[in-house]
């Protein structure tokens, strides 16, 4: 009988280191998890997030690269569309001109954004190659004006290459430089991507200029 109550009382005993081991586990995992930040929180690949969320990561290479080449090749169906297929109708410049930069910011706000908020890894990871990234209805009206920044910008480098060319071959009509789509995105994406660039620098320096404010 005694064999019997030591056999149990060690099988109690053990199980009980168990349960108490259990509950450490898990209290600890639970106590990680509460006191988690961006600091201490380990970095996790895209391929386990898609594991959770379901999203599967459809393109490959850096951020950045994903964002010029969607950039890119956005603007330069804007041209093609806007530029290319309605220039045999509309003939004025400054009319083509008005509907190119109309359909760039309309284009950024409903289309490039969205698709650069959809292939992110998580949230607000491409806020950062956006110059108005905020979901909100004023916005499209700010990404029209800034469509119309970015073709003065453009139009001033066509512009500049031209009269460059003309002046050198004597030819005042010469055009040596026409707008296509490919040139014409490359263009509208590297006059967006630098003005991005200056906004987050401007905004870093303002961001800690306030935290050294604070302490």
């Amino acid at each position: 009988m005694s064999k019997k109550k030591t056999t149990k009382g060690k099988e109690s005993k053990e199980k009980g280191e168990v349960s108490a081991d259990y509950y450490d586990l898990h209290s600890g995992a639970i106590d990680d998890l509460v006191n988690a930040t961006e600091e201490n929180s380990p970095e996790v690949s895209e391929e386990e997030i898609a594991k959770f969320t379901g999203k599967k990561v459809k393109f490959k290479g850096t951020p950045l690269i994903k964002a010029i080449l969607i950039k890119w090749w956005f603007a330069g169906c804007v041209c093609f569309l806007f530029l290319w297929g309605l220039g045999l109708y509309i003939t004025d410049m400054l009319d083509q001109l008005f509907i190119l930069g109309l359909a760039g910011g309309v284009f950024t706000d409903l289309l490039v954004n969205n698709v650069l908020r959809f292939i992110e890894s998580s949230k607000g990871a491409n806020d950062k190659y956006m110059m108005f990234p905020d979901k909100r209805y004023r916005n499209f009206i700010f990404n029209i004006i800034y469509s119309f920044v970015i073709l003065f910008f453009v139009m001033t480098v066509y512009a500049a290459v031209n009269a460059a060319a003309a002046g050198i071959s004597g030819a005042p009509d010469m055009l040596a430089l026409g707008v296509e789509p490919v040139l014409y995105g490359a263009l509208y994406t590297l006059f967006d991507m630098l003005l991005i660039k200056m906004k987050n620098v401007f905004s870093g320096i303002v961001k800690d200029a306030r935290e050294k404010v604070k302490r």
